[in-house]
């Protein structure tokens, strides 16, 4: 079974008196502080392109991973049965890793997206292809009034 190192952090640590010996180290302690704080995820939500901070695999080359980015997108208004294509202008795409948001209805309500629901057509769907983001509002759900989405990818 293979094991990967997650990026957790000793919480003590005994440092030797002698300089010579304390500089190895301190420079080991800053290089695993610098790997974990680098592999966490990063809550930086935006319009443009963001780093995750996620590392995916990488099937050509298990030794080294890929990065993965985010881009925030806002629309608004959607009515019943209708969709919002909208370009996503991300060049060099690979693939898709999440895509995901919320939207206030008419309702009035927040909801998930994707939304799924009981009711006959009323689902909200989100799905992307190599240039547009497609947001579909089902037949039988309310309005969205405006709504958030998240994609998060691969590149080239």
């Amino acid at each position: 079974m293979t094991r990967i190192k997650s990026p957790y952090l000793q919480t003590s640590r005994d440092f030797p008196e002698d300089f010579e010996l304390l500089e190895p180290v301190l420079t080991k302690m800053y290089t695993e502080v610098s790997q974990a704080v680098n592999i966490r995820i990063i809550g930086n939500f935006d319009k443009a392109e963001v780093v995750t901070g996620e590392q995916w695999l990488n099937p050509t080359d298990p030794q080294k991973k890929r990065q993965s980015y985010r881009r925030v997108y806002s629309g608004g208004a959607i009515a019943p049965g209708a969709n919002d294509t909208q370009p996503h202008n991300i060049s060099g795409l690979t693939t898709f890793t999440r895509m995901w948001g919320t939207c206030i209805t008419a309702a009035p309500d927040y909801r998930p997206i994707p939304y799924a629901s009981v009711a006959a057509n009323a689902n909200i769907d989100l799905r992307a292809d190599a240039t547009n983001y497609i947001l579909a509002n089902g037949a039988g759900a309310p309005a969205i009034v405006s709504y958030i989405i998240v994609l998060e990818y691969l590149l080239n």
